[in-house]
């Protein structure tokens, strides 16, 4: 993929606006003190290096992301605003004992979704953590889950539900959620469809690969590939990738949102759900669980807490793998930005 120099500045212009006009809590200003915790392979670290620059903000370039060194560098620059993947943040909620101030710290969370026991792990310690989206042919941030101002969450649960949400377009970004036909679908929170896009800071293709560039553009948006619903005040949240999508039962079954019920288990680190392909329902979920140090959780007690679920509808009674593929293991392999590498997952499980 590629971007014209308009399109990069286009793009740290629109975020910048977006990111600067909240009044408090979730956004960015002057005396900001801004380190970035994302590679600057992975599009520039997202891109807002550009805003801090345009801001004129104070830098921290950590160089390797060891815990112990970023709360350090935090503590002793005084940092405010920083942004990384979600394995990042569990690292540094592991490493930081309460001696580490973590209160007023902005953090915006981006790559894969933020899970709501990570998040609620991370407000507790007085982070202002949210979630942001975009893709790397995105320039990359489309969206982030702000919470308005004047916007009062009515529970704590709320709260977390909102910093979560892959959240609203920021300034000249057309988001829409459609069917197969490219019709939009209904803002009622349920209605699933495929995010497609227009900004004039997306990339105009793939280099030198005119087919994939036609797909990507295919009826004049950019297809994410991201299945979500946006609800009735325009929030939206995705619920998977179509290529991680499970198809069984005849439903279609969330792995991100399974993975987040399974990550509320005491004695869960992390967790990583894929479909694997079975005889009977086409595919069934499989999750792979790290556990906290000198935790072991069990199988049965992991889908105990997942039938909670099925009970009140949240999630269907096929999203719950058998005992027998829920599988304790060491670490889940991420990709080189920090996302979980389903493809190699699949792999392994096959």
């Amino acid at each position: 993929m590629y971007y014209s120099h308009r399109q990069v500045v286009l793009h740290a212009l629109t975020t910048a606006l977006s990111l600067s006009a909240q009044r408090e809590g979730q956004r960015l200003h002057r005396e900001d003190v801004y380190m970035p915790i994302t590679p600057m392979f992975h599009v520039l670290a997202w891109g807002i290096p550009f805003i801090a620059v345009l801001l004129g903000l104070r830098i921290v370039l950590p160089g390797r992301y060891v815990p112990q060194a970023l709360l350090e560098l935090k503590r002793d620059e005084k940092v405010t605003f920083s942004h990384c993947v979600p394995t990042i943040l569990q690292m540094l909620l592991q490493a930081a004992d309460q001696s580490h101030d973590l209160s007023g710290w902005k953090v915006v969370i981006g790559g894969s979704a933020l899970a709501p026991a990570l998040c609620k792990a991370a407000v507790e310690r007085g982070m202002d953590v949210f979630a942001g989206y975009g893709m790397s042919e995105t320039g990359p941030i489309v969206a982030l889950a702000q919470i308005p101002p004047g916007v009062k969450p009515a529970s704590a649960e709320e709260d977390i539900r909102r910093r979560c949400a892959t959240g609203r377009p920021v300034p000249l970004v057309d988001l829409r959620v459609v069917g197969p036909d490219m019709q939009d679908l209904p803002r009622d929170g349920s209605s699933q469809g495929e995010i497609v896009l227009r900004a004039p800071h997306l990339t105009q293709g793939y280099f030198k690969k005119p087919e994939a560039s036609e797909e990507l553009w295919a009826g004049g948006y950019l297809h994410t590939q991201d299945v979500a619903v946006v609800a009735a005040d325009g929030t939206v949240q995705i619920v998977d990738r179509i290529k991680d999508v499970i198809k069984t039962g005849g439903e279609w079954v969330s792995s991100i949102e399974v993975e987040g019920l399974i990550a509320e288990v005491a004695g869960v680190l992390e967790a990583a759900v894929i479909g694997v392909p079975d005889e009977k329902w086409g595919e069934r979920p499989m999750a792979f669980v790290v556990a906290k140090p000198g935790a072991a959780p069990d199988p049965e007690v992991i889908r105990t807490h997942l039938m909670r679920y099925v009970a009140s509808n949240r999630i269907s009674k096929y999203a719950v793998p058998e005992a027998a593929r829920i599988v304790q293991v060491a670490e889940i392999p991420k990709t080189s930005v920090g996302k979980i590498n389903k493809k190699l997952l699949r792999e392994q499980a096959a």
